[in-house]
C-alpha cells in the first residue's frame, strides 16, 4: 500500500517549511544518515519548488492573457453581428426572409399590441 501524498500542501505549511529550510542552511555540522534529507537534496528540491512556482505564475499570466483576448474577440464579434442585423434590416426591410434567417422576427410576425380592458371593479377610497 502506497503512502505517497497527493494534492497541494497548504501555503502556510510550505511557508513554515521554507523557514525551516533557511534555518537548516545556517546549521554547521549537519550530517544526516538519510541522503534524501541532506542539505544538497533539500536544496535541489527547494530550487525545483521555486521553479515550479514561477512556471505556475507564468501559466496563470498566459491564461489571463488568453481569457482577456477571448473576451475582447467575443465582444468585437457580437458588435459585428449586431451591425450585420442592422444592415440587413436596412437593406432588405423589416419583413424580409433575410432578416428571419438571422434569427429575428419579421415585422408581420410580431403581435400587434392590444389594449387591455379596464377593470370593472368599483373604486374604493
Amino acid at each position: 500500500m502506497s503512502t505517497t501524498a497527493t494534492g497541494r500542501v497548504a501555503s502556510q505549511v510550505i511557508d513554515d517549511d521554507i523557514q525551516a529550510f533557511q534555518a537548516l542552511a545556517t546549521m554547521t555540522g549537519y550530517d544526516p544518515r538519510d541522503a534524501n534529507a541532506s542539505i544538497e537534496a533539500v536544496t535541489a528540491t527547494f530550487n525545483e519548488l521555486q521553479a515550479g512556482e514561477a512556471a505556475l505564475v507564468h501559466a496563470q499570466i498566459a491564461l489571463d492573457t488568453a481569457r482577456d483576448k477571448l473576451a475582447a474577440t467575443e465582444q468585437r464579434f457580437h458588435k459585428q453581428i449586431l451591425d450585420v442585423k442592422t444592415q440587413v434590416r436596412a437593406q432588405y426591410g423589416e419583413d424580409s426572409n433575410e432578416l428571419a434567417a438571422l434569427g429575428l422576427k419579421k415585422k408581420s410576425e410580431k403581435k400587434s399590441p392590444t389594449r387591455r380592458p379596464r377593470g370593472t371593479g368599483t373604486a374604493e377610497g
